[in-house]
Parts: C-alpha cells; structure tokens; sequence
C-alpha cells in the first residue's frame, strides 16, 4: 500500500510527536446537542452540579466527611514535611508558654486599666481579682523578655550554617511563643510555628517565618511534628496547653518512646508549685530517676547554656 496516510515509519524516520491540540475533537470534548435531544444540555448541566461529579481532591465537603479520617491524618503530616524538607530545616527549639503573659509595656498597661476600673467600684470581687491577677502576669512579663533573647540566641546559632539547620519553633500564639519567634525575627533568623484550628478564629503571631508557618486540625499530628525535631524542649511558665506539651514530652523520654533530650523549665518558682515532681516520687507514681529528666533556668543564657552542656556530655554536636 502505497498511500501516504498510511506509511509506516522506518527506523530511519524521526519519531513521530502527536501536536498539543488535536486536529479533531474527541467525541466527548462536547456535550449532546439539544438538536438530538432538547432535554439534554439541562441534564448534563444538573449531572456536572452534582456532588458526586466533583474531583475528590476538590471537593471540600467531601475531604470533611468523617471517613475520610485517614487520609486527612496523612495531609496533615505530610505538608509540613513537605514544607520543612524545602526550606532545609533540619532541628528545632520547642519553645512554649503562656499566651497570656504579655510583654511588658502591654502587661503594665493592662494593671493600669485594672485599677482605674477598679477605683470606679472598689468593693466589687470581680474587679478586685481582675486587679490581682493583672498584677500577677506583670510580675511574670519579664519572661516576654527571655524567651525573645532565646530566639536571638538559637537565630544566630542557626545562621551558622548557609540552611536552618536549627530554629525556634513555637506554637504560633501570641505571649512567650510570640517573644521566641520575635526574637529570631530580629536577627533576620527564620523560625515555625504550628497553629491549632480552634472554635473560636485565632490568628498566628507577626513574627513566624510564612513559608514555616502551619495550621492543624488535629493536635496529635502537631504534637509528632513538635518532636520530630526537637533537639530541647524549653518551657515558660503557662497553662493547659503548655503543660500538655510538657508533660507529653516527659513522658515520651521516661519511656524512651523517644531519644531523651533536654528539657528546660524557666522560672523555678513557678513551675515548682504548679508541678510538684518530688510529691509524685514520694507516692511512687514516678521513679526517682524521673525526677531529673528536666531542670531550670531564669535566663536566656542560662537555657542556650543548659542545652550546649547537655549536647556535650553526651558527645553530641547541636548544631551539625
């Protein structure tokens, strides 16, 4: 057969290469006239409105049903993967605190608004305790100060290297892990943080490098990526939510479900009347052993000096 619409290439012939857009229209690239069908177009058009006619990758109502559970634990653990792995990050400083202790400035100007309210009705209990309380996180404001230098500190001993192979990482909220994150801000450092999707909107502090910066659904996925590099836990005085982390950490080294690594607890006093560690090994709840998986510290120096030392001793380099 001598035709050209039907030559067979040669091994001599350059392979042939399909153009982008085809020369005639697949038969589906179009949908049914409404010449052969009247009803037709409205059909197609209520069939392609349809739930189920979506992608599954876009369609968002269906990523929520509860049984596709799985694969949004998976999403979740492999985005900031993803992401880390891009910007070269390699350890972190957990940082966590209070987000309700207030740099300074803020926390005088909140006594401040406390004891005028409190002029105007001076018998009121509410007023009163509001007073005190105020008073309280002001006296604890100075740590806004100490975490902010921390993150000076891990910034600069993260620039040591042309990635980040070491940066602060925080839960992303406002008070002492906004102060981390700030800190390293200053220096031109990057650091993370990881945001929990709550009831009520919450907003990431100012000062979290964007690319490094996560919202989660579910706080068992955020805790793994807290620890999966972490390199030291260090701990403001807080609430539930730092405690969570603290005691989720400890108990991870007293089952050596993980490699042990520093903990730091900042401001003895506090911590000492919030977490009695010497009660608990006296009713034998704990060993004594587990009283010593963590220690103190009232400075950032104190901290960054705590975490070297402990590297150290165990023949460990921080930094790579």
């Amino acid at each position: 057969m001598n035709d050209p619409k039907f030559h067979k290439p040669s091994a001599t012939d350059d392979p042939p290469y399909p153009p982008l857009q085809r020369k005639q229209p697949l038969p589906w690239s179009e949908p049914k006239s409404n010449q052969e069908d009247p009803n037709a177009p409205e059909r197609v058009r209520r069939i392609m409105a349809s739930p189920s006619y979506r992608r599954a990758d876009c369609d968002l109502d269906f990523l929520q049903r509860d049984e596709v559970r799985p694969s949004r634990l998976q999403l979740e653990f492999l985005k900031p993967e993803v992401f880390f792995e891009e910007q070269g990050v390699g350890d972190t400083i957990v940082v966590f605190g209070g987000t309700r202790i207030v740099e300074p400035a803020v926390a005088r100007l909140k006594v401040e608004q406390a004891r005028q309210a409190l002029e105007q009705n001076p018998r009121d209990p509410t007023l009163q305790n509001r007073l005190a309380v105020s008073e309280r996180i002001l006296a604890k404001s100075h740590y806004y100060e100490v975490a902010r230098e921390l993150g000076r500190i891990v910034g600069r001993a993260g620039q040591r290297t042309r990635d980040c192979r070491l940066i602060v990482i925080t839960g992303g909220g406002p008070g002492l892990m906004e102060a981390a994150n700030r800190g390293a801000y200053e220096v031109g450092a990057k650091s993370a943080g990881l945001n929990i999707a709550l009831p009520y909107e919450q907003f990431p502090n100012p000062y979290i490098t964007p690319e490094l910066c996560f919202q989660f659904r579910y706080f068992g996925l955020r805790k793994m990526h807290f620890m999966m590099r972490a390199k030291a836990l260090v701990a403001f005085p807080g609430g539930y939510g730092t405690l969570d982390e603290l005691f989720g950490a400890l108990c991870l080294i007293q089952t050596r479900k993980i490699k042990p690594l520093p903990v730091v607890l900042v401001g003895e006093q506090y911590w000492r009347r919030v977490f009695d560690v010497e009660y608990l090994a006296a009713e034998g709840t704990i060993d004594p052993e587990d009283t010593e998986l963590f220690c103190f510290a009232e400075t950032a120096d104190q901290i960054w000096k705590i975490i070297c030392e402990w590297y150290e001793q165990i023949g460990e380099q921080l930094i790579p």
